[in-house]
């Protein structure tokens, strides 16, 4: 497969700089596995699913890993990506090849980083002087949110809460599973009260998710580990909630990769921690949901691919086409779809 059979135009105007007000209000659109389509709001998530179907969240929380700083009288900006032991912390900078081994970088909040190293992939290692939970308390004290580079300004205050979901409980994101962002808690009080279940597992989202593909093979992509986590007692219900006829609904391509991830031949979640670079493009066969809550994604990006893999190429580029000529917003901030495989027999 090549990477431009992924491509469509989007008018820049389609992408959204700023979430909808209320968060489920925004807009949905739902593709069959026939790929018929019809249009919602958010806030209709309840009278689409069925009683009985339980949700997958991913519950990771955004840390505001964006700091500014200068090295030398060069402005430097730094994106923290994880922690590499110790002190040591691989970030992303710009601008990298200014960056040379030895020096230091003043950060926000009168942080003295020292240059360890520079890789070939342009990360840069920094030895911050903290251990990684006293980092991680500074950033949230002086970092910014990591808003994408689709939106062209700068984080505010507005963005700590609305690049938040309502699930976050354990930080390590440097991006959030942006599905999440449209539940509120009135809508997940109409849920539980459908008969809807939810289950939370955790997968940080890092640089593998968003990295842009630069190969003109789908096969030559290298996809970054990001490190999750299923526990037993999650496992536990998704199984039992498959094995009583009930569907798996996952909210996120975050979540979905996990539980492909975890899930064996049998159609069996088992509980899952450590790093997954699973890389799902049409041909994948899908063993561990039945449905999928999603924003819209970018052209020739992994996540437009995982989506075209659920329901097909064609029925996903004709769903985006018809979301474009209908105005839908798109991206993080966007609105979202609610994808649906016919249950098999």
């Amino acid at each position: 497969m090549r990477v431009d059979s992924f491509d469509f135009d989007l008018p820049p105007d389609r992408i959204a700089t700023r979430p909808v007000e209320p968060r489920d209000a925004a807009r949905l659109l739902y593709v069959d596995g026939s790929g018929d389509r019809t249009h919602h709001i958010f806030a209709d998530l309840p009278r689409l699913l069925e009683p009985g179907d339980i949700l997958v969240v991913n519950d990771t929380r955004v840390v505001p890993v964006r700091m500014s700083g200068q090295s030398a009288r060069t402005p430097v900006e730094v994106t923290a990506v994880g922690c590499e032991g110790g002190s040591l912390w691989r970030v992303l900078a710009r601008p990298a090849r200014k960056l040379k081994p030895g020096q230091h970088i003043s950060l926000s909040g009168e942080l003295s980083a020292a240059v360890v190293a520079r890789e070939a992939n342009g990360a840069v290692i920094l030895d911050v002087g903290m251990a990684r939970e006293e980092f991680l308390a500074h950033l949230e004290c002086h970092g910014a949110m990591p808003l994408p580079p689709y939106i062209r300004r700068r984080a505010d205050g507005r963005d700590h809460s609305d690049y938040q979901t309502i699930f976050a409980l354990h930080a390590g994101a440097i991006a959030a599973p942006t599905a999440g962002l449209h539940f509120t808690e009135r809508l997940l009080e109409a849920l539980a009260a459908t008969g809807i279940g939810r289950v939370a597992l955790t997968l940080h989202v890092g640089p593998g998710t968003f990295m842009p593909i630069r190969t003109d093979a789908v096969r030559d992509h290298d996809m970054q580990g990001e490190w999750g986590e299923i526990s037993p007692e999650a496992a536990a219900r998704i199984n039992a909630a498959r094995q009583s006829g009930r569907r798996i609904i996952a909210v996120g391509t975050t979540t979905v990769r996990l539980l492909e991830s975890a899930v064996d031949d049998s159609g069996v979640v088992h509980p899952y921690r450590g790093d997954t670079t699973l890389f799902i493009t049409p041909g994948h066969r899908f063993r561990a949901i039945d449905a999928l809550i999603t924003n819209f994604h970018l052209p020739r990006s992994t996540l437009f691919m995982l989506v075209c893999a659920f329901l097909g190429t064609g029925i996903m580029k004709r769903a985006y086409q018809d979301a474009i000529a209908g105005d839908y917003r798109f991206y993080s901030y966007g609105d979202a779809c609610l994808l649906a495989r016919e249950r098999p027999c």
